[in-house]
């Protein structure tokens, strides 16, 4: 089994890059049929998602814009505080009565998720979903499951495609998780 180090830490794979890349493709597909004929304005939450969502947007049909947002949570810790801080980037956006997709890395507890919900709620859409690429069923606490998922995964600390551990791992190609040796 491949393993990598990060820092203090071992990670040993978990999704490789051929599976990633199918699902996002499946995804995109699912996508494609739900909002055709439609504008879809996708909101990326940085910084995690942002490789999610650049391969999940070459695979859409449909017009859209690509709007992005930075939600303060973790800092340079492995686990999340369980509060949200701040949201930068929402108040420039224009998405009243336009169908929103917020684009996520990873879905946990899912208190980030309410609480930018509420936010963009309050702009008015037509209507928002959620699409996250990874999500952990065991840690969710929300009212509000995401509508599109990539992977249901372990309540396991991972990085890689756009995940970190105290900033570094983002660049790896497949999804790695923490390994005790």
């Amino acid at each position: 089994m491949e393993t990598i180090k990060i820092h203090d830490k071992s990670f040993q794979i978990l999704i490789p890059e051929t599976v990633i890349m199918e699902r996002v493709k499946s995804l995109a597909e699912t996508l494609n049929v739900i909002y055709e004929g439609k504008t879809l304005h996708i909101i990326c939450v940085l910084n995690g998602s942002f490789i999610f969502t650049a391969d999940l947007v070459r695979y859409l049909t449909m017009p859209m814009e690509i709007h992005f947002v930075r939600v303060s949570t973790y800092g340079n810790e492995r686990v999340s505080s369980g509060s949200t801080r701040e949201v930068w980037g929402l108040d420039s956006l224009n998405i009243s009565q336009k169908s929103v997709l917020i684009a996520e890395d990873i879905i946990d507890t899912g208190f980030t998720l309410e609480f930018l919900r509420q936010k963009i709620d309050a702009l008015r859409p037509e209507s928002i979903e959620t699409i996250t690429f990874l999500f952990k069923p065991e840690s969710f606490k929300g009212t509000k499951r995401p509508e599109y998922t990539g992977f249901n995964i372990p309540d396991d600390f991972v990085v890689g495609y756009g995940m970190d551990y105290a900033q570094m791992g983002r660049e790896l190609r497949a999804i790695y998780q923490l390994y005790e040796d």
